[in-house]
């Protein structure tokens, strides 16, 4: 039996959604997986993720531990609240998910829609990832003027591989349309 024409978008959407997914319970809830990290020298060490960072509650927007220079300003905080851009991308890759598998299963149009999600869901992580690099850009630089050791975490670069899954799936399954449905008989 011949693969699908919508089987490689599928396997790229399926992959953004599992990265998505994982930067999406980065700390405070999974501190393996963080988008900067920052240590004083000493016995403090804060690794910040989409919901906030380590010692604090999950929730949306937060103030940096240092609240000085920039760190104080509203748009830091502002853009800390965009960060909830990761979930939503997420949501969106396992939408192209879900249309991918009734292209596979179905009909053409499962992967016309899968296309067209999966395109919409490169668009949010792009902009997710470019605001990641903005915000935290900011923060470390903020960090290490007042002498902390402040370094990028993993969850920008796992951003960006799902960024570079979901343009593989666009691309993938947007050619995927024009294969053959028919089914043998």
């Amino acid at each position: 039996m011949a693969s699908s024409p919508a089987a490689p978008g599928l396997f790229f959407c399926f992959v953004a959604t599992l990265l998505l997914v994982f930067v999406s319970v980065s700390a405070p809830t999974w501190n393996a997986i963080y988008f900067l990290s920052a240590t004083n020298g000493g016995d403090v060490d804060y690794r910040f993720g989409v919901f906030g960072y380590t010692g604090t509650q999950a929730h949306i927007g937060y103030q940096f531990p240092i609240a000085t220079g920039e760190l104080s300003s509203s748009t830091i905080h502002n853009l800390t609240s965009t960060l909830l851009l990761h979930p939503i991308a997420a949501g969106l890759s396992g939408l192209a998910v879900l249309f991918g598998l009734c292209g596979i299963g179905y009909h053409r149009s499962g992967t016309v829609l899968m296309a067209l999600s999966s395109s919409l869901a490169a668009l949010v992580t792009f902009v997710a990832f470019v605001l990641d690099l903005v915000l935290f850009s900011i923060a470390r630089h903020e960090f290490r003027k007042f002498g902390w050791s402040s370094n990028y975490g993993n969850a920008i670069w796992i951003t960006l591989g799902a960024l570079v899954a979901l343009a593989l799936g666009f691309c993938t399954s947007t050619i995927g349309i024009f294969g053959s449905y028919r089914r043998q008989r």
